[in-house]
């Protein structure tokens, strides 16, 4: 037998293993790629949750300063906040934002009872910088799921598909609000 021969049927199945190698190692950077951007995007959420966390003590001290006797408002905010903070994962951060947005809805209602506080110009700033915040979460939301659709289509195509789940690369959760925050919150004045 010919040593070339030889050599020539040891060539093909070795360039064939190199080829596949390729295009796994070039899928894989791919998703590695792709989860990184998920994570920046989520870390993007977080930063906005926790600056608008961070307005919500100064905000319930100033109505509190009006209206005292709203203690429930201002214990359903303190609860919502502090779960919220605590979240583990997408799905318990969506729900205690929207138990969050909820309660602070009641509380940005109780101004229309006291005149003096919706007057009062520390009120007025920190219900603007709330509301700016407002937008920068919804922003950041939506860029967020648009990078975990974009991450969850590659998975899901084949072939990545194939060996995705194989590497540890999972199917990554959207940040979809709670049923409850498509409900209008009840505030009632005549406690």
């Amino acid at each position: 037998m010919n040593g070339g021969s030889v050599m020539k049927k040891w060539l093909i199945p070795v360039g064939i293993i190199i080829i596949l190698a390729m295009i796994l190692g070039s899928g894989y950077n791919n998703l590695v790629t792709l989860s990184e951007t998920v994570d920046s995007s989520w870390s993007q959420v977080e930063n906005q949750l926790q600056r608008r966390a961070d307005l919500i003590p100064n905000l319930v001290n100033t109505v509190k300063g009006y209206a005292e006797h709203e203690s429930e408002v201002f214990t359903d905010v303190a609860d919502a906040r502090s779960r919220l903070i605590g979240a583990g994962s997408v799905g318990e951060a969506a729900e205690a934002d929207a138990a969050l947005s909820s309660a602070l809805s009641r509380l940005l209602a109780i101004s229309e009872s006291y005149p003096q506080l919706k007057a009062d110009a520390n009120f007025r700033a920190l219900q603007d910088e709330l509301a700016g915040t407002e937008n920068r979460i919804a922003t950041a939301r939506m860029d967020y799921n648009n990078e975990v659709q974009s991450y969850n289509t590659k998975i899901k195509h084949f072939p990545t598909n194939l060996y995705a789940g194989i590497l540890g690369f999972d199917e990554r959760e959207y940040f979809k609000a709670d049923a409850s925050a498509y409900e209008t919150p009840t505030v009632d004045f005549s406690k």
